[in-house]
């Protein structure tokens, strides 16, 4: 719940600030000369693009919950077995035997979104969050039956 809330804090802050800098943008595209016409684009530009990437990750992060909230009531949600060092990290031994353990479920069943789950969920214990995300992205296709580009 906790970074539910945070999330939605940091996303209504955001939404603030493409507020104030789209406004400012609208300001200098009205005084109508050339440079600052120019300029104004310029600062539109820039919460068009933040809010793109703020809708795509919140989308992003609800399919990601909904699959969660599914492999749960199904039973399938991975058991965190990972051992933590006195200070409650990740071991990186630990982390590395369950990665190998999902790698081969998925290998053995690569179509079934499941599986990449729980791999995403694997990537995301031993620190490469840009495969976990990339695992997650295909769990999501394939749970929506969307064609899986050749990675």
């Amino acid at each position: 719940m906790r970074a539910k809330i945070t999330y939605l804090v940091t996303a209504a802050v955001l939404v603030f600030y493409f507020v104030l800098v789209g406004s400012r943008g609208v300001m200098l595209i009205q005084s109508g000369t050339p440079v600052t016409v120019t300029f104004g684009i310029a600062v539109l530009i820039l919460p068009v693009i933040g809010l793109w990437f703020l809708w795509k990750n919140t989308q992003f992060v609800r399919r990601a919950n909904q699959l969660a909230a599914e492999l749960d009531a199904e039973g399938g949600l991975p058991v965190d077995e990972l051992k933590r060092t006195p200070s409650g990290r990740i071991d990186r031994d630990s982390a590395d035997e369950v990665f190998a353990k999902r790698k081969a479920e998925t290998e053995a069943a690569p179509e079934d979104w499941r599986t990449w789950f729980r791999l995403a969920v694997a990537y995301h214990d031993a620190r490469d969050t840009a495969r976990a995300r990339k695992a997650m992205q295909r769990a999501i296709a394939l749970h929506d039956g969307k064609p899986i580009p050749a990675p």
